[in-house]
């Protein structure tokens, strides 16, 4: 798989995560609450802030009937059209928020929901897409999508195998060429038994693609397994307060532990490292501390060396062990008290 360009920054196997603040529905209709928390996410770690582009009319219909009522989540006794009028960003506060996420040093780009909202994030000039886990199925928003020629994040939450290799194809056909596939467990929260983590560097050998986590469970265990298998984008909802309300509130974050959650990234990323056969620097004072040949009982001149008095014991100033069956039943060349490292010279002969 070869690595990403987004906005100047690279994206991929030998890079480090890329982090994504997901604001989503967590303005609460504030656009003070929303800069609030565009700059919790730049003083958290993030390297973007993403919003979603859409209106309740570009999403559903406005009825009551029972297949449009939402059931059977934390959302239940609202109707999808009601949800989605709670949830929208409004469209007039996506270059404000974009304009200052970038004066924080963040990416900032969207998850569009129909073609309209595509327009409009191009006029914005937008460094790439985000298609929702529920749009896996919409092929013709995709191509739309596609066409711009920009990369393509795609979570792949409900996706069937065929479902989500149908929605790669769809995008690499109609001029995608830098495809990120995010695992991503569409449930609100999601329970940590059903992450299924071991997808991800699965997701990215069968496609060819940088892989990652779109992450709805609690806490950072998930990002940070993720990490460790590969994952190189991390998504996570961001909120100031849970206590605050709104409709993603119950499985975001606050801004501590979003905090917590990069460092623990930023440590797994650390712990990984690279392939290494030889002691680091900070190894090297404990090599100090190996075992090695010693005296251990007095020795005179012409005595020869038993295991009763040369030992491999710690430190690592005597001959090296592999010399010990060697040393047993030579003699001494002179006079050794106990406690002195075996050398090649205290050998007679």
């Amino acid at each position: 798989m070869q690595d990403i360009a987004i906005a100047g920054r690279k994206v991929g196997p030998s890079h480090p995560s890329f982090i994504i603040a997901e604001l989503s529905a967590n303005h609460n209709h504030d656009i003070n609450r929303a800069r609030e928390i565009v700059k919790v996410a730049a003083e958290c770690g993030a390297d973007a802030i993403k919003l979603q582009t859409y209106t309740a009319n570009t999403l559903t219909f406005d009825s009551n009937d029972e297949s449009f009522q939402v059931s059977g989540t934390i959302w239940e006794g609202k109707n999808l059209y009601q949800l989605y009028e709670e949830a929208h960003l409004p469209w007039e506060w996506h270059e404000e928020l974009f304009d200052y996420a970038r004066s924080l040093g963040m990416i900032a780009f969207s998850t569009p929901f129909d073609f309209t909202a595509v327009d409009f994030l191009e006029n914005l000039n937008v460094p790439l897409y985000k298609i929702a886990s529920s749009e896996l199925v919409d092929i013709p928003l995709m191509r739309r999508v596609a066409a711009t020629g920009k990369p393509v994040i795609l979570s792949t939450g409900m996706g069937e195998l065929a479902e989500i290799d149908e929605a790669v194809r769809t995008l690499r056909d109609n001029g995608c060429s830098d495809l990120i596939l995010l695992k991503c467990t569409a449930a609100y929260p999601a329970p940590i038994e059903e992450a299924n983590l071991a997808t991800i560097p699965h997701m990215a050998q069968l496609f060819d693609v940088v892989a990652g986590l779109s992450d709805h469970t609690p806490g950072s265990t998930a990002p940070v397994v993720a990490t460790v298998l590969g994952s190189r984008v991390i998504e996570k909802h961001l909120t100031l307060r849970r206590a605050d309300g709104g409709p993603d509130s119950e499985f975001s974050m606050e801004p501590e532990e979003f905090a917590d959650m990069v460092k623990a990234v930023r440590a797994a990323e650390s712990a990984i490292g690279t392939v290494r056969y030889a002691p680091t620097a900070k190894e090297m004072r404990s090599r100090d501390f190996r075992r090695s040949l010693f005296v251990v009982a007095d020795v005179k001149a012409g005595d020869p060396f038993t295991p009763e008095n040369v030992r491999s014991i710690r430190p690592a100033t005597g001959l090296h062990t592999r010399h010990y069956d060697d040393v047993l039943g030579k003699t001494a060349s002179h006079d050794i008290r106990a406690g002195k490292p075996l050398e090649l010279s205290d050998l007679a002969g």
